[in-house]
């Protein structure tokens, strides 16, 4: 499977789309992070699912305004030409204040297709 041999890569080696998502995701920007993903792309965040940019937008939306936070991006990593991992600190006024949450993308045709949240 693809992610038995990641290799580490530096944050900035990560592909344009996927920083582009992390860089909005930060910001709040939900209008320029959707932009990152594919029409039929999937997100799996705290064992919900999101399929399509609509939902994906509105769970944008929403995670932005549930809570404050800030997000400083520790880790990345490479399984192959269209898996990457990224590592997120976050911390705030959520329950626990403070957590590590691994990112994994799926990209497809220049866009993300598939992003798989979990601790």
């Amino acid at each position: 499977m693809y992610q038995d041999r990641p290799r580490p890569i530096t944050p900035d080696a990560l592909p344009e789309m996927i920083t582009r998502y992390l860089t909005a995701h930060r910001a709040h920007d939900t209008a320029t992070a959707v932009t990152a993903f594919t029409g039929d792309a999937v997100v799996i965040d705290d064992g919900n699912t999101y399929t399509s940019t609509a939902a994906i937008e509105e769970w944008l939306g929403r995670s932005a305004t549930e809570f404050t936070y800030t997000i400083h991006l520790t880790d990345a990593w490479q399984a192959d030409a269209t898996h990457y991992n990224a590592t997120q600190h976050l911390e705030g006024n959520f329950p626990g204040g403070a957590i590590d949450l691994r990112y994994q993308f799926t990209v497809r045709d220049g866009l993300i297709d598939r992003l798989v949240i979990e601790p």
